[in-house]
């Protein structure tokens, strides 16, 4: 919310409250019976924390000029994340918190990720404990020559202030730029032509962590976001090998916008 609400505010966004409740599953190949009170337990203590939910919502929003909504919706026989991404797809901008290990369920680990991969829209984490500033006035692009990092590249002009500062970061071995670098400054050219003040910046990713680098460049700028494209191998090699994805979902130290 202390995103989410200054960022509605400077550009008069509708913003939606969005909290599911959780469908109690029970596993087909479990045979045991369980008795009504406990689903009566399940649903109060689920419609307890919804309230506690909408109570830090209506908190945020109720003094505020832009038009906000909050919107409970029942996982029923669905996943709660499959009701997240349908929600999601109709939105400009999703917003999600970083992971809390001690407040939340293991298999809540992965909404954000679901989110991500399959709503087709940007995602902001922001991290745990955030109090600011204002994402859009200073903003560091990590690029590379991918899809996924193209959707992250326009995403960003959905949340950026006019005449912002704007830092492309390329992270590899270095390299002069030639025609195989020219993809980069045709971006330049493009964000000038939107009134940004374009800067390039290259480091080399050989001797430290993508995500690491990232970091350290963001900080080092003064960048009120991190902007970069998710996802960009298969499922099996994120899992296998690691991804910078992954090490930027718990490491970034400022909001990371990811587009996949």
């Amino acid at each position: 919310m202390k995103l989410a609400v200054p960022l509605a505010r400077k550009h008069n966004a509708h913003l939606v409250g969005l909290h599911t409740l959780e469908a109690l599953t029970i596993y087909p190949g479990i045979a045991m019976h369980i008795p009504a009170p406990a689903f009566s337990s399940f649903n109060k203590s689920q419609a307890e924390e919804a309230e506690a939910i909408r109570d830090i919502f209506d908190t945020y929003t109720k003094n505020e000029d832009f038009p906000s909504e909050w919107r409970l919706l029942k996982a029923q026989s669905t996943l709660a994340t499959d009701r997240m991404v349908e929600s999601a797809r109709t939105v400009d901008l999703v917003i999600m918190s970083q992971k809390d290990s001690e407040a939340e369920r293991y298999d809540q680990h992965n909404a954000r990720i679901t989110v991500i991969r399959d709503s087709g829209r940007p995602v902001i984490i922001v991290p745990l404990g955030y109090e600011g500033p204002t994402v859009g006035e200073n903003i560091l692009l990590g690029w590379s020559n991918t899809r996924e990092a193209a959707r992250a590249s326009h995403d960003l002009l959905t949340v950026v202030d006019d005449g912002a500062a704007l830092c492309i970061l390329q992270v590899g071995a270095a390299q002069p730029v030639t025609l195989e670098t020219s993809d980069t400054i045709e971006l330049a050219n493009m964000y000038a032509r939107h009134g940004l003040k374009v800067s390039l910046e290259q480091r080399d990713g050989t001797t430290k962590g993508v995500a690491d680098v990232i970091n350290q460049t963001a900080f080092q700028k003064g960048a009120d976001l991190i902007v970069v494209g998710a996802f960009g191998h298969s499922k099996a090699y994120d899992f296998v090998v690691g991804a910078t994805t992954y090490d930027l979902f718990d490491g970034a130290k400022c909001p990371v916008m990811f587009s996949a």
